[in-house]
C-alpha cells in the first residue's frame, strides 16, 4: 500500500465507483494516487508545515495528511529512508556486514575513505558556489477555508519551503507553499533578517508561484538563477533547499532518471515532469535543480511514496516554468494551461484500426467530448486524430520527441496558451479532413481549488446551501457524502461554464425547518420547479421568489417545503443564534447575469468513463 502526505485537493473512490484515494484505498486525504491492478503509486507534494489544523478539519498539508498527524508523516518519510540505504538480498532481506569476508570489509572501508575525501572537495565547491546565494527560505502562515462551515476559516497554521531568484525583482516557489497564504516571509542564506514577501501569482495546475520582495535591502547583492535546458538521461542533477533536518541550506545529488509527462499531485493536471534520484524532503518544494554547469532546469515540487519503490523525485522542468512566467507577462495575470477536452483510446488493435477505416498504424480514437471546449463543436465520437499540428501521433497516442523517444500526446497541448488554436488532421468515416479548435483551460463541474480561496454558501431558513467541491468531499469523507453524489463528481462533465452541482450541507436546527434536520450533502436539483444551474442562480431564484411556498426538489425525489415569508423572518435569528455574519458569502450579493444557453443545460451530463486520468483503471484510455 503506498503512503502518501501531500496537498492536493481531491480524493479517490474505491469499487466501481471508488476508485481513487489518496493515502488508500479507505482513507482519503491530500496526496494525488495513481491506480493500477497490482499497486498504487502516490505523488506527495513536499513542503515542510507545523502545526496544521485537526485532520477533521480538512486543512491543508504540504508535508503531511491532513488525517495524519506530523509525527506519524515524520516516521514514514524516515522509514523510507532507511530502506534506501539498507541492502537487501534476493528476498529483500537486509545483508549484515558479519557475512561478508573481513576483506571485502576492509576494501569498503577504503573505497568509502577516498569517496569521502572526493565529496569534501565538491562541498567546498558547492560552498563557493554563487547559485546557492538565490536560493531562500520561505516562511508562510496559512488559513485554509472551512468548507463544511464555509462562513469561517480553520485554525492557521504554519510551514517552510524553499525559493530562488530569477532575476527582475521576483522569486519563484511552488504554488502549494503558499496555498492559503495570509503571510508569507523570505530569508536569505548568510541572513537573520525575514523580509514579507508579496504573492504576484499562483499556477494551481503546474504547482508554481511567483513572488516579489519589495524592500530593497533583500535584493543588495543578488546575483539571479539562469535556466538551462532540458536535461538528457543521467545526466547530474543537485537539488538545493531548506528542508527537515536542520535550518541551513541543504544540496543533495543524483541523475535524471526519466522525462516524461507526469502527474502533477496538486494541481491534478499532467504535464512534462523530470525524474530524479536524489533526495527531496519537506521543506525541499520550491527549492531548485541544478546541472553541473550551474545552471537552474527546473522547481522540486513532489515525491513517490510506495512501497515498491525508493529515491524517485520529481523536477518541473524549464519548459513549464517558461510558459507560466510567458503566461504571466502575456496576460498580466496566470490563465492556465489549456486542455484539448477529448477522452482518447489508442488503437493498437489492428481489428479496431480496420473497424475505422484506419490504414496506417497511426492515431487515437475520440470517445468523449467535454460540452464546454471548442472541440466540441469540430470533434465528434467515433474520429480518429492522427496529427496535431502536422505532428503524427502514433496508435498509443505518442508523438516524437527529441531523439530516439517518444512522448505522450498532451505534451503538444500543453505548450500552447490560452486562446491559440490548433490544428487537428482526423479521419472520419474513412475520409480524412483537417479541422480547427481554440484552445481553454480546462472546466471543471467539481473544483480540485476554490477561485479567490473561501467558498461560496447561501442560507436560507437554516438550510445551508454550497457548491460541491473536492475539498468539501475531503472533509465530509466519502461515506457521508454518498454513493450517487460521489458517482456524479467522478463521472460528469460542466455542460456548460459556470454550472455547478449545489448541495445542501447541512441545516441549523430552527423551529420553521422542524423535520429537516438531519438533511445533509444532498443534491438540491430544482427550486419551485426550475432547474438550478449553479448557487448564484439558487440565490436569484430565491430572491426573484413571489410564490407563497420555497418549494426544493433533492436528489432522490424528496422535496422540503419552507413558507417563503417565514423563511425570511427567520434569517435574522438563526444568524445571531449560531454566530454567522451573513446569510450569504460576499459574492452572491453581486447581481445574477444568466449567460447559459437552455440547450446546453438540458443536455445530459452523467457519462460512462471518469473524468480524470487518476480514475481510469488501464492505459487504454486518457483525457488529453
Amino acid at each position: 500500500m503506498a503512503v502518501a502526505v501531500g496537498n492536493c485537493y481531491f480524493s479517490v473512490l474505491t469499487s466501481a465507483v471508488k476508485s481513487r484515494s489518496s493515502v488508500s484505498a479507505a482513507q482519503p486525504c491530500f496526496a494525488a494516487s495513481l491506480w493500477s491492478t497490482s499497486r498504487c503509486r502516490t505523488f506527495k507534494p513536499v513542503c515542510q508545515s507545523k502545526g496544521a489544523p485537526d485532520s477533521r478539519k480538512g486543512s491543508s498539508s504540504f508535508d503531511q495528511s491532513r488525517s495524519e498527524k506530523e509525527n506519524v508523516a515524520k516516521k514514514l518519510i524516515g522509514n523510507g529512508d532507511q530502506r534506501g540505504s539498507t541492502g537487501r538480498g534476493k528476498k529483500g532481506q537486509s545483508q549484515p556486514a558479519a557475512y561478508k569476508p573481513f576483506g571485502t570489509q576492509r576494501k569498503e572501508k577504503k573505497e568509502s575513505v577516498v569517496n569521502q575525501k572526493e565529496q569534501q572537495v565538491e562541498t567546498r565547491n558547492l560552498q563557493d558556489a554563487d547559485f546557492l546565494n538565490a536560493v531562500v527560505k520561505v516562511y508562510c502562515t496559512h488559513t485554509a477555508p472551512d468548507y463544511s462551515l464555509p462562513w469561517q476559516k480553520q485554525r492557521q497554521f504554519t510551514s517552510t519551503g524553499s525559493a530562488f531568484m530569477i532575476g527582475d525583482g521576483k522569486l519563484l516557489t511552488n504554488a502549494h507553499c503558499v496555498e492559503h497564504y495570509t503571510q508569507v516571509k523570505v530569508k536569505r542564506r548568510g541572513d537573520d533578517t525575514k523580509y514579507v514577501a508579496k504573492v504576484l501569482a499562483k499556477g494551481v495546475d503546474c504547482d508554481i508561484a511567483l513572488l516579489t520582495v519589495e524592500s530593497e535591502e533583500f535584493w543588495k547583492g543578488a546575483e539571479p538563477l539562469h535556466f538551462g535546458h532540458l536535461p538528457h538521461l543521467q545526466e547530474a542533477v543537485t537539488v538545493v533547499g531548506y528542508p527537515l533536518g536542520g535550518d541551513t541550506i541543504s544540496v543533495t545529488k543524483g541523475v535524471v532518471s526519466r522525462i516524461e509527462v507526469t502527474s502533477y499531485a496538486h494541481g491534478s493536471s499532467d504535464l512534462l515532469g523530470i525524474q530524479i534520484d536524489a533526495a527531496i524532503n519537506p521543506g525541499n518544494s520550491g527549492g531548485p535543480a541544478f546541472n553541473d554547469q550551474g545552471e537552474c532546469i527546473g522547481v522540486a515540487f513532489q515525491v513517490y511514496r510506495s512501497e515498491e519503490a525508493e529515491n524517485i523525485g520529481y523536477v518541473i522542468p524549464t519548459t513549464v516554468v517558461s510558459h507560466f512566467l510567458n503566461d504571466y507577462e502575456r496576460n498580466g495575470k496566470y490563465t492556465g494551461f489549456p486542455c484539448l477536452g477529448v477522452m482518447l483510446q489508442k488503437l493498437e488493435n489492428p481489428a479496431l484500426r480496420s473497424c475505422l477505416k484506419v490504414e496506417s498504424i497511426e492515431g487515437v480514437l475520440v470517445r468523449r467530448v467535454e460540452p464546454t471546449c471548442d472541440a466540441h463543436n469540430v470533434l465528434k465520437e467515433g474520429d480518429v486524430i492522427v496529427s496535431f499540428d502536422d505532428v503524427h501521433v502514433g496508435c498509443e497516442g505518442t508523438v516524437p520527441f527529441r531523439s530516439n523517444e517518444r512522448i505522450a500526446f498532451r505534451y503538444l497541448i500543453s505548450q500552447k496558451f490560452a486562446g491559440d488554436v490548433a490544428e487537428l488532421g482526423i479521419i472520419r468515416a474513412g475520409e480524412f479532413m483537417k479541422v480547427k479548435a481554440e484552445l481553454h483551460p480546462r472546466v471543471h463541474l467539481v473544483p480540485y481549488h476554490i477561485d479567490g480561496g473561501q467558498p461560496s454558501y447561501l442560507i436560507i431558513a437554516g438550510l445551508v446551501f454550497t457548491p460541491l467541491s473536492e475539498p468539501l468531499i475531503d472533509e465530509e469523507c466519502d461515506d457521508s457524502i454518498g454513493l450517487k453524489l460521489l458517482a456524479k463528481a467522478r463521472y460528469s462533465l460542466a455542460r456548460f461554464k459556470g454550472e455547478q452541482i449545489v448541495i445542501l450541507s447541512q441545516v441549523l436546527a430552527n423551529e420553521v425547518n422542524i423535520g429537516y434536520e438531519d438533511m445533509s450533502n444532498q443534491q438540491v436539483l430544482k427550486l419551485n420547479g426550475t432547474p438550478i444551474k449553479n448557487i448564484r442562480h439558487l440565490a436569484h431564484l430565491v430572491d426573484s421568489c413571489k410564490h407563497k411556498y420555497l418549494i426544493f426538489e433533492f436528489e432522490d425525489n424528496y422535496i422540503t417545503v419552507l413558507e417563503r415569508e417565514a423563511a425570511l423572518a427567520s434569517s435574522p435569528s438563526i444568524l445571531k443564534d449560531y454566530g454567522i455574519p451573513a446569510e450569504r458569502s460576499s459574492d452572491l450579493l453581486e447581481p445574477y447575469v444568466d449567460y447559459v444557453v437552455e440547450s446546453q443545460a438540458d443536455q445530459e451530463d452523467l457519462g460512462d468513463s471518469p473524468v480524470s486520468n487518476l480514475e481510469i483503471g488501464f492505459d487504454g484510455l486518457i483525457w488529453a
